[in-house]
């Protein structure tokens, strides 16, 4: 059994293979303006092309290598030193010893300094019948399209979008539509349900938009916190400002902090404090909610910036995306309902309050209204 697992974000693409419980080393690129063809030549290759023969051999040539990448959770259990480094980066023993193995996990996978390998994320082989091609997507119908026909003119599966559900793999959330929740938050509250090991877990994603997620050890999402990405913030009051466009422009920028010495730099730290205060601030209000401090899982390409800025112990996980549509995959049959006009694969954010089978695998109960064509941030 073999999957590749896509996360397709407002501006960027980012996929892994999952061979026989191994994931390769997640891959990312921007794709705005991608068609079809360039989905099929970055993404899905062409190890399909021979009924699947060749994805083995395509795994091994991103970096699945079973002799010398064991499993995060046995590499830590065996790692004295592993464990003395994520010991050292708590900030309370008390933390520390609610830890588990595979808290652990996620801990080491995001502090070492040595490129990630493959990692292996605990789904168990052998219970998924033939290939599968499974998906994450926030960027509507359009570029769904490409991606459905470029599976199909190299011959690979159909790809099965994830959509948010009341209860999938794990975790039930607790919004009030279900289909409302974006599919990214979904499945990373999949992933980080999974390495936490029923403790808490409060879920960052820093992106065009940053969210922040709690979800309490029993695998119940409690709801989140949407809030402006720092650079959404830096480009609103560019755009919306005139005095401080202008005074952002050239001069000196000055050492960095949150008492910034130039405008350029105040702008800039100004957006990075806010983020980090949300995100120490929904840490008070998720210890009230749940009795302790949840463990905190970064990913996202903007977490880098912010995480020095963060009180709160924190870990990086930048495919925790991913680690959530393998979980999901792992509990969720593959199923097909086509329709034969359309060609339009359905996501938790194309749904009609009414059911129409559209290409592509049907994935969820949940339903939602049309989402516009245009590609816009969507969380």
């Amino acid at each position: 059994m073999s999957l590749l697992l896509i996360d397709i974000g407002n501006t960027r693409v980012k996929w892994a293979r999952l061979v026989d419980g191994k994931m390769s080393p997640q891959q990312a690129a921007a794709n705005a303006g991608w068609t079809a063809a360039d989905y099929a030549r970055r993404v899905i290759g062409n190890v399909w092309a021979s009924g699947g023969k060749g994805i083995r051999s395509a795994a091994a040539t991103v970096g699945v290598d079973a002799s010398t990448t064991p499993s995060v959770a046995r590499a830590v259990s065996r790692s004295a030193g592993a464990a003395a480094n994520i010991a050292s980066s708590r900030r309370s023993a008390a933390v520390d010893a609610e830890v588990t193995s595979a808290r652990r996990s996620a801990v080491a996978a995001s502090v070492s300094n040595r490129p990630q390998r493959a990692a292996d994320i605990d789904v168990p082989t052998g219970t998924l019948a033939g290939d599968r091609i499974v998906v994450s997507s926030v960027a509507g119908d359009e570029v769904n399209r490409a991606l459905t026909d470029a599976a199909a003119k190299a011959g690979a599966p159909t790809p099965e979008f994830v959509a948010s559900e009341r209860t999938a793999a794990g975790i039930t959330t607790d919004y009030i539509d279900p289909w409302r929740l974006g599919v990214d938050r979904f499945v990373a509250a999949i992933g980080a349900h999974h390495l936490s090991s029923g403790q808490p877990v409060c879920v960052v994603n820093i992106g065009t938009a940053m969210t922040v997620d709690l979800i309490d050890g029993s695998g119940r999402h409690r709801g989140g916190a949407i809030v402006p990405g720092p650079a959404l913030m830096v480009s609103s009051l560019l755009d919306q400002t005139n005095g401080i466009r202008r005074r952002a422009k050239g001069g000196p920028a000055g050492a960095t902090g949150m008492f910034a010495k130039s405008t350029r730099n105040a702008i800039g730290e100004g957006a990075r404090y806010a983020a980090a205060g949300v995100i120490d601030r929904a840490l008070e209000e998720a210890r009230i909610l749940v009795g302790t401090r949840p463990l905190v899982i970064l990913s996202g390409g903007g977490s880098v910036d912010i995480k020095p800025l963060i009180r709160s112990t924190c870990v990086s996980l930048p495919d925790l995306v991913l680690h959530g549509v393998a979980v999901w995959a792992h509990q969720s049959p593959s199923t097909v309902r086509r329709a034969p006009a359309t060609g339009r694969p359905e996501t938790a954010g194309t749904r009609q309050p009414t059911t129409t089978p559209t290409q592509g695998r049907q994935t969820s109960r949940s339903e939602g209204p049309q989402a516009s064509r245009k590609r816009r941030p969507v969380v």
